[in-house]
């Protein structure tokens, strides 16, 4: 389940917003030396020599081009000195010198001296479907969290292919997407699962229609091997990695298709990257995770009640939520808040600690008597078009990968089933994040098998941040990999949730993760820290 955006459809897996969500002048930034040609990793998920092959082929031809930098188109709208560029990866790594498409990546030069550097570090925001573009801002923003290690490295970001400006996919008129009237997420009757059932294969199908020629080959492996081919245009023998969420996911799937070519990793709010979770069951998981950090932002309100009003127990706190959602659905607030608008907006709650106190805000608004201020938050902006059109190719691109990367049961008992159960104790995303996914039930093309997640030879120590009480990625998921990454490290953010811990003021998480990037060294154990400080209205 995807952070959602008002007006996209409701629910996802890690963050296109606040995750998803240095300085040197343009000119005198030089591009890096192109490295010798890579070897050919591992590569070895099952039957992919063929692949292995295609992507040591693809990163050859990638070190002897490099990148062409040049000023950013002024309607990328990053600021300078950031600088743009494309790399060029196969569609499909089986067929090498087939079909091409353009990655689009950016980089800002380490703030240090050319002594201090220590090349490029690479960053997924998470989605699938975020982009990675803004990463490099924030050196031009001087965040303080990222001031050492912009002394070191090159600050790169790029679009996973599929997204933003890196051959685009789409799967319905970003206009319509917003603008078609949202069911309530909880069924009342069959029917209310039948019309939602239309919906997602009506979906899935547009999405053949639209982008069909590339959804073969839309999964993570395949966004690993492109983040090989951006490291060799680079010049970069070895890639620094920073990955949050389900850049977790493409960490580990690098990791183990190319162990002996990561030089640093930091995984950041972990998914688990067991073969049985990937995807269906990970879903599942986040419905219990997204109900246990609902009722901790309950709790914090009834804390403050000073403030907001909304009750001084979570029981109450709670009363006034299902008395809003029973509103809504009775007639939408100002004609276009219903209750599925309304979970697209209380979800970064539990998502984000920073979204704390704008939704309680709001929420308390609401009650004191202005809908008005509720209805601008949660309502789609049918104005917006780049963030609409936006919005459209991050839930195709979320949808895109999911379904290809696994096999997801395609008897509708079966999900019915479990999302039944799950809902009578879990109630708060558990109907939304299973119709988001059940285009994946009907999926137009070939489903594989996850990736074997595993150390590989040559891979080194790496740095695994997460904290304890994570809604989108559950902490299982950190000690899952934790277990298959042979000599990492497991920092914990205890009594915490927050879905991406290292943009945070935490000193015991940032000092380490500064460290790591800048030397290497691990500590000798697993380290435990205290929570980050607790948001105040």
């Amino acid at each position: 389940m995807r952070k959602s955006r008002p007006g996209r459809r409701t629910a996802a897996l890690g963050t296109v917003g606040a995750l998803v969500t240095a300085t040197l002048i343009a000119g005198t930034v030089t591009a890096p030396a192109a490295s010798a040609a890579p070897s050919t990793g591992q590569g070895h998920a099952k039957g992919g020599d063929r692949e292995a092959r295609g992507a040591a082929i693809a990163a050859a031809r990638a070190a002897k081009a490099g990148v062409d930098w040049l000023d950013c188109p002024a309607d990328w709208n990053l600021p300078k000195p950031i600088q743009c560029g494309y790399v060029t990866v196969p569609l499909d790594y089986a067929e090498p010198f087939g079909k091409q498409i353009e990655i689009a990546v950016d980089r800002i030069g380490n703030t240090g001296t050319q002594a201090e550097r220590q090349g490029a570090l690479l960053y997924n925001p998470g989605g699938p479907g975020g982009s990675g573009l803004r990463f490099p801002a924030r050196v031009t923003s001087r965040s303080a969290v990222w001031a050492k290690s912009a002394k070191a490295y090159d600050f790169v970001g790029f679009d996973p292919r599929g997204v933003g400006k890196s051959t685009p996919i789409s799967c319905v008129d970003p206009q319509e997407f917003v603008r078609a009237p949202k069911m309530d997420p909880v069924p009342d009757s069959e029917a209310d699962k039948r019309a939602q059932r239309k919906l997602a294969r009506e979906y899935a199908e547009g999405c053949h229609e639209r982008s069909g020629w590339m959804l073969p080959h839309m999964t993570t492996p395949n966004t690993a091997r492109d983040l090989d081919v951006i490291r060799a245009a680079l010049g970069e023998k070895k890639l620094n990695y920073l990955g949050v969420s389900y850049g977790t996911y493409l960490g580990a799937v690098y990791g183990t298709l190319f162990p002996d070519h990561v030089r640093r990793m930091v995984v950041d709010s972990v998914v688990n990257p067991s073969r049985g979770k990937i995807w269906y069951q990970a879903n599942l998981d986040q419905d219990v995770a997204f109900e246990q950090r609902w009722k901790d932002w309950q709790d914090w309100v009834a804390k403050n009640d000073a403030t907001f009003h909304l009750g001084d127990t979570r029981a109450e706190v709670q009363e006034q939520w299902l008395k809003l959602r029973a509103t809504a659905k009775k007639e939408p607030l100002g004609g276009v808040v219903g209750p599925a608008e309304l979970i697209s907006f209380f979800q970064s709650a539990p998502y984000y600690d920073s979204a704390w106190v704008p939704v309680a805000t709001v929420f308390s608004k609401y009650v004191a008597g202005d809908t008005q201020a509720l209805v601008d938050a949660a309502a789609p902006d049918l104005t917006d078009t780049a963030g609409n059109a936006s919005a459209e190719n991050g839930n195709a691109v979320y949808t895109a990968v999911e379904c290809a990367d696994a096999k997801w049961p395609t008897n509708w008992r079966k999900w019915d089933r479990d999302n039944t159960r799950l809902h009578r104790d879990r109630p708060f995303m558990t109907w939304a994040n299973a119709w988001m996914n059940l285009p994946c039930a009907t999926w137009p093309v070939k489903q594989h098998n996850p990736v074997d997640v595993k150390t590989g030879k040559g891979l080194p120590p790496v740095l695994i941040v997460q904290s304890e009480r994570d809604a989108a990625t559950p902490y299982a998921g950190a000690v899952e990999l934790h277990q298959r990454f042979e000599g990492s490290r497991l920092i914990t953010e205890r009594d915490a949730g927050s879905h991406g811990v290292t943009g945070l003021v935490n000193p015991c998480v940032n000092d380490r993760v500064d460290t790591y990037l800048l030397t290497g060294k691990v500590d000798a154990r697993d380290v435990t820290c205290a929570p980050h400080a607790t948001p105040k209205p």
